[in-house]
């Protein structure tokens, strides 16, 4: 897609090239064929007419006409109730409920973790990387289950789960490390079409530079 959006579009996804929560957004677009244009920007040079969008400037922010969006999980309910094949979710409500709070608690735990690793330095994040790296084999039996996390079909959950095991190389550990059905799974989630069209050069980068 497009790095500059045309605001002839209809759809517009303003997005950082690095944050996970835009890598995330940018992940079910593409599952789901969005035809949005993005516009990758410096989150701490926002420019100008996402400012008058949304002051806040964060990303992503979503633009469809009238309608801004900028909380990620909002933005990835909303498209996929707005395009609703293929389906991320599950139909029946009680399983529509358990995938928002598995994705909930996902958020809470796995990327609360990685976030500190990202904002501490190397010495201060030691300690939550252990702690990530065994948190994740202790859910190994889960990743072994089921070909996606906890479904035998994708979900938004596995939406979630991908960006965040791309970036485990860049800080540090090893997905193969991680025991046989961790790598199946993410090298399941990597080879997707809608993946390798979500990454950003810089995304495409982190990997790379994981393995030098």
């Amino acid at each position: 897609m497009p790095n500059t959006p045309s605001r002839k579009s209809a759809m517009t996804l303003f997005s950082s090239p690095t944050c996970i929560m835009s890598h995330c957004t940018r992940l079910v677009m593409q599952e789901k064929a969005v035809p949005a244009e993005i516009e990758y920007f410096d989150p701490n040079d926002p420019p100008e007419d996402l400012l008058e969008l949304n002051p806040n400037g964060n990303a992503p922010t979503f633009v469809e006409r009238d309608l801004v969006l900028y909380d990620a999980h909002i933005i990835m309910e909303y498209l996929d109730e707005r395009f609703p094949h293929p389906a991320l979710h599950q139909m029946e409500p009680g399983s529509r409920a358990n995938t928002r709070m598995l994705i909930k608690r996902i958020d809470q735990e796995w990327y609360n973790m990685l976030r500190e690793i990202l904002e501490s330095g190397e010495k201060k994040s030691a300690k939550t990387k252990k702690q990530l790296k065994e948190s994740l084999l202790a859910a190994a039996p889960v990743f072994e289950a089921t070909p996606y996390f906890m479904n035998e079909e994708y979900t938004m959950t596995d939406c979630v789960m991908a960006p965040l095991l791309w970036r485990l190389g860049g800080i540090g550990i090893d997905v193969v490390c991680l025991g046989k059905g961790i790598t199946a799974y993410a090298n399941r989630l990597f080879a997707r079409r809608a993946f390798q069209d979500s990454l950003s050069s810089q995304e495409r980068d982190m990997m790379s530079t994981a393995h030098k």
